[in-house]
């Protein structure tokens, strides 16, 4: 049924229990899983006047990605799961309808975000944008200590 699976990920809690659904899935239907992570733009543009502050924030960023998908990868390779890396720039809520289509993606594997700003409250989550905007199956995974 399902032959690629995106899992996109930034490290996050929400993002790992979005592996452990995405990986579960992906071996009982011998499945690959692409693993996604996007550098924000938006937080890079918020400091991009700042002179050294912005290279700083740039380096940090890169680092989060290679983090991130180095922790996907090996929860993958223990999973016994084929799995391909890919990190962009962007905003989420682009990139990641982007990538599924450019990559013939079944199914999206999201976290569901545990936070609840405002911004979130008033122009909805990146979880959100993506349901809206893909054609694709996608499965909302929650954290199961979530009340």
């Amino acid at each position: 049924m399902y032959r690629d699976v995106l899992i996109p990920t930034d490290g996050s809690d929400a993002s790992v229990t979005a592996l452990n659904h995405g990986l579960e899935i992906a071996s009982s239907m011998g499945a690959e899983v692409h693993l996604l992570h996007v550098v924000d733009v938006g937080t890079e543009m918020s400091s991009s006047a700042v002179g050294d502050i912005a290279d700083d924030l740039t380096e940090a960023l890169d680092e989060e990605a290679e983090e991130a998908l180095e922790q996907a990868e090996k929860m993958a390779d223990e999973a016994g799961v084929t799995s391909e890396r890919a990190v962009l720039e962007g905003f989420p809520e682009d990139a990641i309808p982007q990538y599924s289509a450019d990559n013939g993606i079944d199914l999206i594997v999201i976290g569901e975000s545990e936070d609840s700003t405002l911004t979130e409250r008033l122009f909805g989550s990146t979880t959100e944008d993506v349901l809206e905007s893909v054609t694709s199956s996608v499965l909302v995974a929650r954290n199961e200590s979530r009340s």
